[in-house]
């Protein structure tokens, strides 16, 4: 080693690390390597823990070690430092219990030593209640660590042997461990076991096994605290997100309390909102229809088709109820579901999307119909079961028949009349709708709704072009599909220019037209 440190004088080092953890660029294993022979670990370590009164070296050695334990070469001494490593996780210094944090996780994401198991010196140093004592006990920083080193942890299965032990009076035991604590504790607590639950499918079976979703369903139960209940329901639309989850989160009853949420009136409106949002992204995966009771559904769909009134003063609420309405629409089972609910719910969709008073609310409405119709679906998956398709089919000619418009072409053509979010949603609700035969008539029937489809220059966005084009095509697709439609003279001028269009592609207009930014530079005099 170079004779540039003595513990009497910090400054070398402190420059030295400074230049390390702070350069701009990739720190290789070569350069991570150059570095520990002049300043090897143990010098790193004693400065540490002994001069942690100069100014600035502990963030910058914390912040040194860091980088040197991700490169391959760094990590590849983590395990000769077990020791410091479990000091770390006791000390009084919130940012040095963070890097030990850290430590972890590299131990367990680069070291690759056939002739070491970075989960079994985890487990043989003890290290796992000590990350649980950082995850309920530090600071923001260190409780993100330790989360991230426990949740790398559990994808090696004597990891998750230990973060779920048979022994339910286990002191590590994340329930036992939920009951300690304080209530940031808790959410903390449920806050890793929703992040575990999407680690692996093995992983949320264990959780699901060891009864760890009651504690969610514990606590989404109680809305006397509305933060607190916030914050779960924030952990819930994570568990939403998960795609092997389905199953296991079919089989509590957080669905059946969400809808209590939603259908309680003297809920806090934040509350029911967010609850009708989760419910929604719950509710719009295909595959939870597989495990889910219908008459579950059913009851949350009322719930939240409860929320909504053309009349109601809560237009916020009223736009998030649509939403969520047209997530359960996402899928085909849930659409049918929205259909067929008594009263239907999807009659406040279809209402509001060609309801003009409330611009927010037509259109959430006209984006929630181009779900339940099918635009995001599978073609294969568009149309759903008979008695479903007639509902929608009677709703959209009822409310046209009420109107001036009198058939549903005029109430599509006034929506792509409107301004361009309005168009863009209408696009989609028409790309969906133009698979069943009757819209297919209306639209046929309307040689204005061609015409806005097949204009090149009507859109000036990226995603309007391709909105527009995208139903365009849709519409040309059906009748080339129709034996009826495409052999009839009458409707060879809007076949053929429906042809022309889809052959120009979204965004060529002969015009040499270009897409126009988002953002407009600056003027300058």
């Amino acid at each position: 080693m170079d004779q540039e440190f003595s513990m009497d004088d910090p400054a070398p080092l402190l420059k030295s690390a400074s230049d390390f953890a702070y350069y701009p660029g990739f720190q290789n294993d070569a350069v991570c390597k150059e570095f520990l022979d002049r300043f090897p670990l143990p010098l790193i370590f004693s400065a540490l823990q002994t001069k942690s009164d100069v100014p600035g070296l502990e963030n910058t050695l914390v912040a040194c070690l860091e980088r040197i334990f991700k490169t391959k070469y760094g990590a590849s001494f983590i395990p000769q430092y077990m020791t410091f490593v479990q000091l770390g996780l006791k000390s009084d210094s919130q940012a040095v219990r963070c890097l030990s944090c850290r430590t972890v996780t590299s131990l367990l994401e680069n070291v690759n030593d056939e002739t070491i198991s970075p989960a079994q010196l985890v487990i043989d140093s003890n290290i796992y209640p000590l990350l649980l004592d950082c995850l309920v006990n530090g600071d923001e920083q260190v409780a993100t660590a330790s989360m991230e080193a426990i949740k790398k942890f559990a994808s090696f299965p004597k990891g998750i042997e230990v973060i779920f032990p048979e022994n339910n009076e286990d002191a590590t035991h994340l329930r036992n461990l939920s009951a300690q604590c304080s209530s940031m504790g808790k959410v903390r607590v449920l806050s890793l076991i929703v992040k575990l639950f999407s680690v692996s499918a093995n992983v949320a079976s264990a959780i699901h096994s060891s009864n760890l979703l009651s504690l969610l369903e514990a606590e989404v139960s109680k809305t006397d605290d509305t933060l607190v209940t916030l914050s779960i329901l924030e952990l819930l639309y994570e568990l939403a997100e998960v795609q092997h989850g389905t199953e296991f989160l079919s089989r509590t009853t957080l669905i059946q309390l969400l809808s209590s949420i939603i259908s309680d009136p003297s809920t806090d409106p934040i509350l029911i909102s967010r609850g009708m949002t989760i419910t929604g992204r719950l509710l719009s995966k295909e595959n939870i229809y597989e495990f889910i009771n219908e008459s579950c559904v059913k009851t949350v769909i009322s719930a939240i088709d409860g929320r909504i009134g053309l009349e109601s003063q809560d237009l916020d609420e009223c736009e998030c109820a649509l939403e969520a309405l047209g997530q359960i629409g996402l899928s085909a089972p849930g659409a049918s579901l929205v259909l067929l609910s008594s009263p239907p719910a999807a009659r406040h969709v279809i209402e509001a999307a060609f309801d003009r008073h409330s611009r927010g609310k037509q259109l959430a409405a006209l984006h929630s119909l181009g779900n339940i119709s099918g635009e995001s679906r599978p073609e294969k998956n568009r149309i759903l079961n008979v008695d479903a398709e007639e509902i929608l089919r009677i709703l959209i000619y009822d409310l046209a028949s009420k109107t001036s418009k009198l058939t549903p072409s005029g109430l599509f053509l006034s929506v792509l009349q409107q301004d361009a979010d309005i168009r863009l949603a209408a696009y989609r609700m028409i790309t969906g709708l133009v698979a069943r035969p009757w819209c297919l008539m209306e639209i046929c029937s309307k040689q204005d709704i061609v015409n806005v489809v097949t204009d090149p220059i009507t859109e000036t966005t990226k995603m309007g072009m391709e909105a527009r084009y995208n139903c365009c095509k849709a519409i040309h697709k059906e009748l080339m599909s129709s034996s009826k439609l495409s052999s009839n003279p009458a409707i060879a001028g809007i076949a053929k220019k429906l042809q022309e269009a889809v052959s120009k592609g979204p965004y060529l207009t002969g015009k040499h037209r270009e897409v126009q930014p988002a953002v407009k530079t600056a003027e300058r005099f």
